[in-house]
């Protein structure tokens, strides 16, 4: 073995030593970069050289080599913000991102994401926030169902997308239900011997306050996000019915009342030329039957002379509760036909029987509700009110859930769920390429992404508010800077050594 062998052993060492004082000087310099993962060198040997001894061959070796260089991914510490964006992964994953305009997909522990002028969730970069949509009403592609807090669920479809809130705004949503749970006052007087010709739509106001018992009003919406007051009168006894209706006939110590809903006359814009000036704003007339005790079992909308309507003449929702057809727009099909706006009114009990049957709906047709609407012997009142539509409102704030749903929070009241960020993690994330930015990238070694929600299966949970910081640690590198400078320092020696002894070499010939 020559001497000049010696001198590139040290050599080796130098080299080694000095890539290792980069990585860790490049994970000091990194100690406040958000989602930073730390590296650490490994050295292995270099190629060991055969020599003869007394005993046959023997090795010596040829110095020190870089083997591997292995990013650290445990977990970093979690630091408190006041922006709502500002999202940290407690456990396995990382975020999605994409560059505008491409397909590639880089990956992400940093969660420091804001929206962009045109709406889309995007980190430092520009790149895009990925993450599944979240039906709002049905779709044929469902990926899944995310269940949150307080036993709500919500299903997320089709692929990950850019996260985008267009317009910051939520588009109006036409009334579909409306329930109304009142109790009736059993002692209550009629005021009307037919409270349905009380109404007069060319009047103003259509119906004098001493012409009904009972009256309750809540807003509904149209389809553009307009509200008009739905209101319904009630009035005790049908005395003044041409034709008292059989079918409504309350059991002994029962009772039946009269009920209409209406409203207002020039909000009222069906095309059906059979309906006059005076009917207009009046959208149904119907019967609440009461037993003894007060309980309803059994209601129906009539025809202006009172007559019940059958099933068949009824449309029922998929809930069981009659509707109403509403058409405050003044939409028609060309032909003179309305385009309606069907409305659920919901008294608190549920229509079980046939929906074709030629009869009016009987007593055992129904079921009640947990709520139901009752006729006791105390001031009538409304006990409980809801409609499901509501007007155009406006984006007031974010949050963002454990399990990653992006939920917003609008000025109509509205609270709709609206993304689902996705998370990716990989078989071999030792195998991810670094980017550069707080980047990784697919490759071979790391294997294909295997995306999924946060909290499911292995991936970990969403933190908001806070971001993931570098899991460097001062201590450690400082004591890794020390043993490196001292390792480059005694192989820096064997070269000056090996220097001495050839120097000697070259003085032996004098």
């Amino acid at each position: 073995m020559s001497l000049t062998a010696s001198m590139w052993t040290g050599v080796s060492g130098l080299k080694g030593h000095g890539q290792d004082m980069g990585i860790i000087g490049n994970n000091i310099a990194n100690m406040s970069t958000v989602g930073f993962k730390g590296s650490r060198l490994h050295f292995e040997d270099f190629m060991s050289q055969s020599v003869s001894v007394a005993s046959g061959v023997g090795q010596v070796g040829r110095g020190v080599a870089v083997g591997a260089i292995i990013g650290d991914f445990s977990q970093g510490a979690l630091e408190s913000t006041t922006e709502a964006t500002d999202v940290a992964i407690t456990g396995n994953g990382f975020f999605m991102v994409r560059p505008p305009g491409e397909e590639i997909r880089y990956y992400t522990r940093a969660g420091n994401f804001r929206f962009d002028k045109d709406g889309y969730l995007i980190n430092p970069h520009g790149h895009r926030v990925q993450g599944w949509e979240i039906q709002q009403a049905g779709v044929d592609q469902l990926v899944g169902q995310i269940d949150l807090e307080q036993g709500r669920r919500v299903n997320i479809q089709g692929v990950p997308t850019d996260v985008q809130l267009e317009n910051f705004q939520s588009p109006p949503e036409a009334t579909r239900n409306v329930s109304m749970i009142m109790n009736l006052d059993s002692q209550s007087t009629s005021r009307s011997p037919n409270i349905w010709a009380a109404w007069n739509g060319t009047l103003v106001p259509p119906i004098g306050a001493a012409a009904y018992a009972y009256q309750s009003t809540l807003r509904v919406y149209d389809k553009s996000g307009a509200g008009h007051n739905l209101t319904v009168y009630l009035d005790p006894d049908i005395a003044g019915i041409p034709s008292p209706p059989p079918q409504y006939t309350p059991p002994p110590g029962g009772r039946i009342w009269q009920f209409m809903a209406t409203t207002s006359p020039d909000a009222d814009q069906r095309l059906a030329p059979s309906i006059l000036p005076a009917e207009r704003g009046l959208i149904q007339r119907g019967y609440l039957v009461f037993d003894a005790g007060g309980n309803l079992i059994n209601y129906g909308f009539a025809d202006a002379a009172g007559t019940p309507m059958n099933n068949a003449a009824l449309r029922f929702s998929q809930n069981g509760y009659p509707m109403m057809a509403l058409n405050f727009l003044g939409e028609g099909d060309g032909a003179g036909n309305d385009v309606f706006q069907f409305v659920e009114l919901n008294f608190g009990l549920r229509f079980t029987g046939d929906p074709n049957a030629l009869t009016p709906p009987a007593r055992l047709d129904w079921t009640p509700d947990a709520l139901i609407t009752t006729s006791y012997s105390s001031p009538s009142t409304t006990l409980f009110q809801a409609q499901d539509g509501y007007t155009a409102g406006f984006l007031q704030n974010i949050s963002i859930s454990r399990e990653g749903v992006l939920t917003g929070r609008y000025s109509n009241g509205q609270v709709l769920e609206l993304y689902a960020l996705t998370l990716a993690d990989f078989n071999n994330v030792w195998g991810l390429r670094r980017e550069g930015g707080n980047l990784f990238a697919e490759t071979r070694e790391s294997g294909p992404a295997l995306t999924g929600i946060a909290g499911q299966g292995r991936l970990g949970s969403i933190a908001s508010n806070a971001l993931e910081l570098s899991n460097v640690d001062m201590a450690t590198e400082f004591v890794k800077m020390i043993s490196t400078q001292k390792g480059f320092q005694a192989n820096s020696r064997i070269i000056t050594t090996t220097d001495l002894m050839l120097d000697e070499v070259i003085r032996m010939r004098r």
